[in-house]
């Protein structure tokens, strides 16, 4: 009876975990077309793989009343699970408990599983949702923010490092994924700023809106910070699985080679490229007449129009493709 209790305790306080921040706060997430942390992972894993580490731990802050409260998890999941098969390690902060913000055990908890990729070779997503440091844990956030920058460094080149900006992340939350190698953003979600409107108004005296300052369209369009644009979250998961299989897991080894079938217009290439070199024509489907199955997975679509860049597959195996494009300013640099 005494194993049956402490069994059903245990399950009890994992279902308190789940719940994260609690319904009312998991409605207003929702209400913003937001999934919760959890979802999101589960969206962009394949099913059953997740295995998620650290559940229970919390914070251990006693200053600014912080030892009365219960931030469930402390506000970040964390794991490891498969895309396509492929073994990847992820986080994701959860915005329904103190906002995402980043405490010391928070912070920890995003490095253990940061040092896991690394040692295991394996790519890292991150699903940043946070307002920045927490700020009744004063240096000990800023600290945990100089740790991950470090992992960010040290794994820089070696594991891909994957970027998912789902919220109003600012300050030390938009520097880590500033330093990772792609950055996924969604229309109306993502936001990425040092500052936030409040302080641009008070110091500059500017007025300016969130999505202004730093939406989904500034990061794609004018400061090329971001990679990949999506209009919802769903659309951004798929994006980020179609990316994990074309990139090697680590800097060892190569990208896995597919059965894939001959692009569809192969020899069509003087159809489309233009006698007249000063007559425009959309690179693309020079591209797309190249690669395996006609499949071309364009990075930075939004910015720089004048140059294309992406991948896509010759004989099976991942390449990249860099071209000018004639549609607009003539291609040229």
């Amino acid at each position: 009876m005494a194993l049956e209790k402490k069994i059903r305790e245990l399950k009890e306080k994992r279902e308190k975990m789940l719940l994260g921040g609690g319904e009312e706060a998991i409605g207003k997430q929702k209400a913003m077309g937001k999934n919760t942390a959890r979802e999101r992972i589960m969206a962009i894993l394949d099913d059953g793989t997740f295995n998620e580490y650290d559940m229970f731990v919390e914070h251990d802050a006693r200053d600014f009343g912080m030892d009365k409260k219960h931030l469930p998890s402390d506000g970040v999941v964390i794991g490891t699970g498969t895309v396509h098969g492929n073994p990847v390690a992820i986080f994701a902060q959860d915005f329904t408990v103190a906002g995402g913000s980043l405490g010391l055990m928070h912070s920890r908890k995003i490095t253990k599983i940061m040092d896991h990729a690394l040692k295991m070779r394996i790519p890292l997503i991150g699903i940043n949702d946070s307002g920045g440091a927490r700020i009744q844990e004063g240096v000990n956030s800023l600290a945990g923010y100089g740790e991950i920058f470090f992992r960010n460094t040290i794994s820089s080149g070696v594991i891909p490092q994957i970027s998912v900006i789902l919220g109003p992340c600012a300050g030390g939350a938009v520097y880590s994924p500033a330093l990772t190698d792609f950055v996924f953003v969604v229309e109306n979600i993502s936001k990425m700023f040092i500052t936030g409107p409040e302080v641009i108004k008070t110091v500059l005296g500017e007025e300016i809106s969130m999505e202004a300052l730093g939406g989904a369209r500034v990061h794609c369009e004018v400061s090329g910070n971001a990679h990949f644009f999506a209009l919802s979250e769903d659309e951004c998961f798929s994006q980020i699985k179609r990316l994990i299989s074309f990139i090697p897991k680590n800097n060892e080894v190569r990208a896995k080679v597919i059965e894939t079938l001959p692009p569809e217009s192969s020899y069509d290439i003087d159809k489309i490229v233009p006698g007249d070199p000063t007559l425009p024509y959309d690179v693309r489907e020079v591209i797309r007449a190249v690669a395996d199955n006609s499949d071309f997975f364009e990075i930075q679509a939004l910015y720089a129009a004048n140059m294309v860049i992406g991948f896509g597959r010759v004989g099976g195996r991942t390449v990249g493709f860099v071209a000018n494009q004639p549609l607009v300013m003539a291609g040229v640099l």
